[in-house]
């Protein structure tokens, strides 16, 4: 049967995994902005509240399996077996009743919802070519702002007019729904029945050929044997931590903190994740105009992640501020910041390793990155009570620095984007 073809289907697959994006980040927010109902309701403390969330960042540090799992399945099967779970997990958050329970739900959620960035990844740097992938790669990022952008009203009115567990189940059946759209859409581009053959084409000629994949299954040992594996992985780790922050800290803070009531958190919680759909384009635009200037394209996505890294100080005068809308205000900064920086690092396993293994680096880089949150959260939760917030905003200040250090070190150039070849080992 014949197909009528549809124009630009790329963007149209980008816009079906930024989608994807937004229900994975909606379900994952859920339980941090019903936290200041739930936690006095069920007696939960700081510290085991903490440990919750750390069952979560545990099991989705197990990244690579699931990109392992994508490479060798493919992202429509692969992908839909891991949306189709985390949706009923997080709907079976509904029926907890103590910190244990939600902590092995987070954990199996962690398990499921560790597919989503190398899926993007993956479908990134098989549908486009590499002069658009930062501009998709920044598209799909949108995806994990606005889920978390769209939690907050959304809880705070199903906490409001139903109860805690509704909102569980609503943003689970959320993603069921969009499970089936992506079963019944996804087709690898070798064999989706609506893409033109000169679409194809133009895909597979601005593919880079250093990168092409040999068919062979990826290799996990043989990956992390590499710098630029590090180069990437490392600044994760250093960077991560400010976005679980975000995620699952700020409801608590402002609530604690801050002294606002449930409609007011539902009412400003969302901001700073509008400023990071802002800072999901930024990103691209800087590498954009810095190779318009005869930047190579490594280069400039490690000025951009540079450029981040310095807005991103602006965390450190957070905990100082009086005022509640500086506060606010601050942090709307950071999430900008922060993905300017993030989308910057995670397009560049697209841009060093070879297409069979995209999944995997990013899912092996995407565990250094939680690896920083799970030691960034479990600090928080022992310490906050004595300490307060203050020095963890200061720590989010400067670590990103730290990390374009990193990026400029380790990472070196393909030859396909040096200007000149290297010499060989064996030239004279």
């Amino acid at each position: 049967m014949a197909y009528p073809k549809i124009r630009g289907l790329r963007w149209w697959i980008m816009s079906i995994l930024m989608l994807g994006s937004i229900v994975n980040y909606l379900t994952r927010s859920t339980l941090s902005n019903a936290a200041p109902t739930i936690l006095p309701a069920l007696h939960i403390t700081t510290e085991q509240y903490a440990w919750i969330l750390n069952f979560f960042q545990f099991t989705i540090m197990l990244q690579p399996l699931a990109g392992f799992v994508l490479d060798t399945l493919g992202l429509k099967v692969g992908f839909a077996i891991f949306a189709f779970a985390w949706s009923a997990i997080s709907m079976a958050h509904g029926l907890a009743s103590s910190w244990q329970a939600f902590a092995w739900l987070r954990g199996f959620l962690g398990l499921a919802e560790g597919s989503s960035n190398p899926a993007g990844m993956k479908a990134t740097a098989e549908w486009f070519p590499a002069k658009e992938r930062g501009f998709a790669g920044g598209l799909f990022n949108i995806g994990a702002s606005v889920g978390s952008m769209l939690a907050p009203p959304l809880v705070g009115f199903a906490i409001l007019y139903y109860n805690w567990q509704s909102a569980f189940v609503i943003t689970g059946a959320v993603g069921l729904v969009w499970a089936t759209l992506w079963l019944w859409f996804y087709h690898a581009p070798a064999k989706h029945p609506r893409l033109s053959d000169e679409e194809r084409a133009y895909i597979a000629a601005g593919q880079e050929k250093h990168l092409q994949g040999d068919g062979t299954r990826p290799s996990a040992w043989k990956i992390m044997r590499q710098r630029n594996f590090w180069g990437i992985a490392l600044p994760r780790f250093l960077a991560d931590p400010t976005w679980s922050t975000l995620t699952f800290w700020l409801p608590l803070y402002l609530s604690t903190v801050r002294h606002f009531n449930l409609k007011e958190i539902a009412l400003t919680a969302w901001l700073p994740f509008l400023a990071a759909d802002l800072g999901c384009m930024s990103g691209g635009v800087i590498v954009a105009f810095l190779q318009k200037r005869g930047v190579g394209l490594i280069d400039a996505r490690r000025g951009a992640f540079t450029v981040g890294a310095c807005m991103m100080t602006c965390m450190a005068a957070v905990g100082f501020v009086a005022s509640p809308s500086a506060a606010v205000a601050l942090l709307c900064l950071g999430g900008f910041a922060h993905q300017t920086l993030s989308v910057t690092v995670i397009t560049m396993s697209s841009d060093l390793f070879k297409r069979n293994e995209v999944a995997t680096v990013a899912g092996l880089a995407g565990t250094c990155g939680n690896a920083g949150v799970l030691v960034f959260n479990t600090l928080i939760g022992v310490l906050v009570v004595r300490i307060g917030y203050t020095p963890f905003f200061l720590g989010l200040g400067v670590l990103d620095l730290v990390g374009a250090v990193v990026l400029w070190t380790l990472v070196r150039k393909p030859n396909a984007d040096d200007r000149t070849p290297r010499p060989s080992a064996n030239a004279a």
